[in-house]
């Protein structure tokens, strides 16, 4: 029997977002049937780790040359020669994007495995429009990738337009979750240190604490409605101290702020309404597990969020840059309970038609299984 695969992520950062989350799943999912080696272009990021299931051969290596810093033929050649020890390298966003050119650099030099690269979305630095130099860095980089991933329509066109990827490497595959795990009703202590305030309603965001969220825009548009609404934020990351200070400024004495949670269908059903307040979003599977727990949702429409949640939703879709439409539709859902109960169905029929985890999962251990010459590997 052929050894478990060794596989090099080279993430961007791993704290836990969208695509850290579905990264680990898909680890959990395989189990013994690979061998992974995490690096993160932010070395002190790491709050994905905790996800991770005990027996999946993980590690978190220390020898690792640095992910990030300034370009350099040195500092490339150095992250090739490490990825000669592995059978794949799967690379994530921008901030991975120094080990795919080092790849595309010394893939014809020396003997190096195949990469795939994921891109899931743009930081609050292309937030307003994908940067010139960026886009001709990727189109070079991603010359000898063995593919492309994108989960939405929209980075699919960017994929093909603004960095010239041809069709037959740029594979498509929408973000899925186990959406029978969010049915179960949550524990009412299932949010460590909420505490209710009586009469109002729980607002629910789950995201990286990043500039790109925006956290401060939700802040303020609950802070206008704080007589009866309460907002919770699940996450960790550099901007909590913004937010507190946000909250604060706007008279929000009952924030929940908990940090990082591994396990979203455990707590998301505590909350009445969810929102996302990001600049920039692709396809973000908060919103999809939001949805399989059966909540309307108040959003930014960015990236692939309009046409994600049922029809039902989509006039509490609001302009990223209207603050007075997101605190609007807020009240609007707080106040109309039948109406809540209506899109939230309608958002649990729509995760389990079009976001079961079954086709994801499948889609990406063929993909991994087509790179490393051994189709069935992960299956």
């Amino acid at each position: 029997m052929a050894p478990p695969p060794r596989i090099l992520h080279l993430h961007s950062s791993f704290s836990l977002g969208g695509k850290e989350a579905r990264a680990v799943r898909l680890m959990n999912m395989w189990g013994d049937k690979a061998l992974h080696s995490i690096l993160s272009g932010v070395p002190g990021q790491l709050g994905a780790r905790e996800a991770i299931a005990p027996g999946v051969g993980a590690r978190f290596p220390m020898d690792a040359p640095a992910l990030t810093g300034p370009p350099s033929l040195r500092r490339y050649r150095s992250l090739a020669r490490y990825m000669q020890g592995f059978d794949l390298v799967l690379s994530y966003n921008w901030g991975a994007m120094d080990g795919v050119m080092a790849h595309r650099l010394f893939a014809p030099i020396i003997r190096l495995p195949p990469l795939i690269h994921h891109e899931d979305g743009f930081n609050s630095d292309e937030a307003d429009g994908l940067k010139p130099s960026r886009n001709l860095f990727r189109r070079i980089a991603l010359a000898r990738a063995h593919a492309l991933v994108v989960p939405s329509a929209t980075l699919e066109s960017i994929a093909h337009g603004s960095w010239r990827q041809a069709r037959k490497k740029v594979r498509l595959i929408a973000n899925g979750i186990d959406v029978a795990r969010y049915r179960e009703p949550p524990r009412p202590d299932a949010i460590p240190g909420l505490v209710r305030t009586p009469g109002k309603l729980l607002v629910g965001t789950l995201a990286g604490l990043r500039a790109v969220k925006n956290l401060p825009r939700l802040v303020r548009a609950v802070a206008a409605h704080r007589d009866r609404l309460q907002l919770v934020i699940i996450g960790e990351g550099p901007e909590r101290q913004a937010i507190l200070a946000e909250a604060e400024r706007c008279g929000l004495d009952d924030l929940c702020m908990p940090g990082f949670m591994a396990e979203p269908s455990t707590f998301l059903g505590l909350f009445d309404l969810f929102a996302l307040s990001s600049d920039s979003e692709q396809f973000p599977i908060s919103l999809v597990e939001a949805m399989a727990a059966g909540l309307a949702a108040v959003a930014t429409d960015v990236g692939d969020v309009a046409a994600m949640v049922a029809r039902e939703n989509r006039p509490f879709v609001v302009p990223a840059n209207d603050e007075a439409a997101f605190a609007a539709a807020l009240s609007l859902l707080a106040g109309d309970a039948a109406l809540r109960s209506t899109i939230a169905a309608a958002n649990r029929i729509k995760a389990e038609q079009s976001f079961a985890e079954t086709a994801m999962i499948d889609a990406y251990a063929r993909l991994y299984g087509e790179a490393l010459g051994r189709p069935s590997a992960l299956l």
